[in-house]
């Protein structure tokens, strides 16, 4: 049923690529690849509720996604990120280094890694992003390491998890 429901949100997702949305979710793909010991993780966020977010926190409008986006709007963007979305790798903290960004229609996509990894006992998940904005935010962290492929639906009442 849980998978489901993570289906059903997906094809939501993609649909509203298009349209104006009127749901708050996030997309976070998080992928260990052994033979270069590193996790690849990618975010899909909508554009708007980042700018929203990033203009909340930081007291300023950024243009994230925009003709005028500066590389202060980016750094902005990674370093709201990187308060509000945490790994831990077999209970140790880990370091997420943003790699690069770009938008497919009105989303943005984040890719970032974590690097030195050479396995993965648990992976402990915390992400708050946009949820000091909208209440309702949910983001699902989908996982594959270790062959298994793993799904966690974050919100403000549960903005962690653990996967093993």
């Amino acid at each position: 049923m849980r998978k489901l429901r993570i289906v059903v949100i997906l094809i939501l997702f993609a649909l509203t690529s298009f349209t104006v949305h009127k749901f708050y979710i996030a997309i976070y793909q998080i992928n260990f690849v052994p033979e270069k010991k590193r996790i690849e993780i990618t975010s899909r966020i909508f554009v708007d509720d980042l700018n929203a977010a990033l203009e909340q926190r930081f007291k300023v409008k950024t243009h994230i996604g925009e003709v005028n986006e500066t590389a202060e709007d980016i750094a902005k963007m990674n370093q709201y990120l990187l308060e509000h979305f945490k790994i831990k790798v077999n209970g140790v903290p880990k370091n997420i280094l943003f790699v690069s960004k770009e938008m497919e229609s009105n989303v943005v996509v984040g890719l970032y890694k974590i690097t030195d990894i050479s396995s993965i006992k648990t992976l402990s998940v915390e992400n708050t992003s946009l949820m000091e904005v909208y209440s309702e935010q949910q983001n699902i962290i989908q996982t594959n390491f270790n062959g298994k492929k793993q799904s966690l639906l974050l919100n403000s009442d549960n903005p962690n998890g653990v996967l093993k």
